[in-house]
């Protein structure tokens, strides 16, 4: 189990990256905008108590029981992974350029390309738009392709997105498990 850093660990954890969970031929690669302090400090996707990408993961069906952060390497047991857009832990998205949200669209792409996944799922509209040139992005499967990887945007599961409820998110997500065929 993860202890909570401390305030000197989160700023300590500035423009720290974290490593992917991803491994060749996965169903789902799961890419966040970038991590969060929380995440640089513990080295753990979506760690903040408060995002609810394990809830909605879990409630959605992909998962059994709903893992905790520390437990992201099992997500690989169900075809599934973890990246994000940048690999630059900030306190907020919002500190990311628009030029670094789409050289994190090359580097996903390059990812895809080595990887093959199935579904590239971007977790969060409005980075997606940026990073891949995309305004009109909708929630939902994108008529383009990532490589040869499918493209299906999730809303960000931040507590701070107050758009989502989690039945919502999960209602999401639920709806790229069942595209799956899972």
């Amino acid at each position: 189990m993860m202890t909570r850093p401390t305030p000197e660990q989160l700023a300590a954890a500035r423009d720290r990256a974290i490593p992917e969970v991803i491994a060749p031929d996965l169903d789902v690669v799961f890419c966040g905008i970038n991590p969060s302090l929380y995440s640089g400090a513990t080295g753990h996707h979506f760690a903040r108590p408060g995002n609810r990408f394990w809830p909605a993961l879990h409630r959605s069906g992909f998962t059994p029981r709903q893992l905790r952060a520390d437990e992201q390497h099992l997500l690989l047991d169900f075809g599934l992974g973890i990246t994000n857009l940048v690999n630059r832990a900030t306190a907020r998205a919002d500190e990311l350029s628009a030029d670094e949200l789409r050289a994190g669209a090359a580097r996903v792409t390059a990812l895809a390309r080595q990887y093959r996944p199935r579904v590239i799922a971007m977790v969060g509209i409005t980075a997606y738009r940026t990073a891949f040139g995309n305004r009109h992005a909708r929630v939902g499967p994108q008529p383009e392709r990532i490589a040869d990887a499918h493209v299906w945007v999730l809303p960000n599961p931040s507590g701070l997105n107050a758009h989502y409820q989690i039945d919502d998110l999960a209602a999401e997500f639920r709806a790229l498990r069942e595209s799956l065929g899972r």
